[in-house]
């Protein structure tokens, strides 16, 4: 699910397809592979682990000038040599890379496979037997990938090779990125512009639904039934400054849409061998020890202690109080007699949170930094630190160290509940694979919260977002996300308050976007809708898969309720980026704001 490289040319397509994976590996995974082809045939090299690991199993003797590649981060079947892609049909002869999830592979092999003894538990190898599948009938390669493609449902970018034909990749997508790289007498295929950009600067852009013919010298679109499509190219016109910012316009966009790697990453770190929660012993004991935990925070980072106050008393069943960094320093509460304290803060270096840690010392109280970085000052003046793994993040408006605070934070939760030998109905680390999952399905309909954002945002003076339960907690991070770069007035509301004031604000087509991921709430908060709707309220409704009315504006995927708010919060932040931009705002530079608050 996690990255594509391919190349067809003149120059041996081994370092092509290494150096290109390398460029990917920030999105996280757990195995790698490439194919290379020449007239001898096929040479498959994969391997569970690092592209340090791959590049010692290739054969380097083995020349090639077409190959595919692939960093796979498990989702169907564990994270092994026989899972890693690429993979091949029963003959031996089509081999393929694909990332998203084939929603219907059930379905297909049942219908159409049967008979086919599979080496693999991944859906992407069902896609590949169904292709040798429909060669068998069709005897034409090209018609037996327009065949195969046209029954899946799902998200997809595939790229598949021939052994019988060593002039050709064969591409397709539906929901997932995938680019095609041009350049003299060679072409390249990739999921993210940034794995080729030392080959070419000129691309092609690949819509849903489209299949397309990749030569040395040529690149054929073509929709499902065959008809030819043509597109102009397109160049990436990259500076110094934006060589970290990719092909990207925004860093606030790259890293949005870097959330479901960084949340591999997290599940990478705090995992050992055996696939358990991995964590330092003695913070596992500092929690044990606390009958009450004070997470201490600011902005972004307030909201997501919000979010993680839920997590630690859900499943530890520990007493979590969230206060604001800047009103606790001057306000002390009454504090328990074995407080533990932790301290959420994307830099490290926010300074009203350091004011609370030097009295808490002060106090002889134990006190854990979440940071993204290890080495700042709340991170070194802490007695423990978990990092959130999330690499730097440039924009001001935080995206992915939000959602990475979360996850740890999760973790955390779980870490201490096994400590307390409470068993849980789920498995957390699986639960975040299916997190990443939905937030990557989120990321790629950009289009429609451009949409959205257009109908519902733009050219809006205020905006106000309600939710009930946790759902409550992201509508007050996503009215922040509108706010601070946007310039929207925006405010996030329990449903229940409304009628206690705030309803008096709702005239004719004020914008009001509600959330609905949880099933005890899930009338509650739609009869809040119908409460603004009635005063004339411009309303988006965003559910969950399962909870989902036919009216609602959009769905998300379905994941375990408890983690809701790590996939929930993707919407609003794409439609608060997409207002901005709208708007004509500077995205990553709002006006008066800085990244780190070094001062109180």
């Amino acid at each position: 699910m996690c990255g594509i490289v391919g190349y067809i040319g003149q120059n041996d397509t081994k370092e092509v397809l290494l150096n290109g994976l390398e460029k990917l590996e920030y999105r996280g995974y757990d195995s790698a592979g490439i194919a290379i082809e020449n007239e001898q045939g096929v040479n498959l090299f994969k391997v569970k682990g690092r592209i340090a690991a791959l590049r010692e199993k290739v054969d380097h003797n083995v020349s090639s000038t077409m190959g595919i590649g692939h960093t796979r981060w498990a989702t169907h079947g564990a994270p092994n040599v026989d899972n890693a892609h690429p993979h091949q049909s029963a003959s031996g002869r089509f081999t393929i890379v694909h990332n998203g999830v084939i929603e219907n592979y059930v379905e297909i092999r049942k219908e159409y496979l049967s008979d086919v003894t599979l080496k693999s538990d991944t859906d992407t190898e069902i896609v590949v037997q169904l292709i040798e599948k429909m060669h068998d009938e069709l005897q034409d390669t090209a018609k037996a990938f327009r065949k195969a493609v046209s029954l899946l449902t799902g998200s997809y970018a595939l790229a598949m090779i021939d052994a019988e034909d060593n002039e050709t990749i064969y591409v397709a997508k539906n929901k997932s990125p995938l680019l095609v790289g041009i350049g003299e007498g060679f072409n390249v295929v990739a999921s993210d512009a940034m794995a080729t950009l030392r080959e070419t600067d000129t691309y092609k852009e690949i819509r849903d639904k489209e299949i397309v013919i990749v030569r040395r010298d040529s690149v054929e679109i073509q929709l499902l039934d065959g008809t030819k499509v043509e597109r102009e190219t397109f160049k990436t016109e990259i500076d110094a400054a934006d060589t970290e910012k990719g092909t990207y316009d925004h860093f606030m966009l790259k890293e949005t849409d870097e959330q479901p790697f960084v949340i591999r990453k997290i599940i990478q770190h705090y995992q050992n061998e055996a696939e358990e929660i991995k964590m330092d012993p003695a913070i596992r004991n500092a929690m044990l020890d606390a009958d009450r935990i004070y997470i201490v925070a600011a902005g972004t980072s307030y909201n997501a202690g919000l979010v993680g106050k839920q997590f630690i008393e859900n499943l530890a069943k520990i007493p979590v109080e969230v206060h604001i960094a800047s009103e606790f320093s001057y306000n002390m509460p009454l504090l328990s007699e074995k407080p533990l304290f932790i301290f959420l803060s994307q830099s490290g270096e926010t300074a009203d949170s350091r004011a609370v840690l030097v009295q808490v010392k002060e106090l002889g109280h134990p006190a854990l930094t979440i940071t993204n970085v290890p080495g700042s000052t709340l991170s070194r003046e802490a007695d423990f630190t978990l990092p959130l793994y999330a690499g730097p993040e440039i924009a001001v408006a935080s995206t992915k160290a939000y959602t990475a605070q979360m996850a740890v934070m999760l973790l955390l939760a779980v870490d201490t509940a096994n400590g307390k030998e409470i068993k849980l109905d789920f498995n957390p680390l699986q639960e975040l694979a299916i997190v990443a999952n939905a937030m990557e399905v989120l990321t790629d309909q950009k289009e429609t919260f451009e949409t959205l954002a257009q109908n519902y945002l733009s050219e809006s003076r205020n905006a106000f977002f309600i939710g009930r339960g946790v759902d409550y907690f992201v509508c007050v991070e996503g009215s922040l996300k509108l706010k601070e770069i946007s310039y929207i007035q925006a405010e996030g509301f329990a449903g229940g308050e409304l009628k206690h004031g705030t309803i008096a604000l709702i005239e004719e087509g004020t914008p009001v976007i509600a959330l609905a991921t949880q099933s005890s709430v899930n009338h509650s908060i739609r009869g809040n809708v119908q409460e603004v709707n009635a005063r004339g309220a411009n309303t988006l409704l965003i559910s969950m898969k399962g909870l989902e009315h036919d009216e609602d504006a959009f769905v998300i995927p379905a994941v375990n309720e408890l983690l809701s708010p790590l996939v929930s919060v993707v919407p609003l932040q794409l439609l608060a980026y997409y207002a901005a931009v709208q708007r004509g705002a500077d995205v990553d530079k709002p006006r008066n704001l800085a990244k780190s608050v070094t001062v109180e």
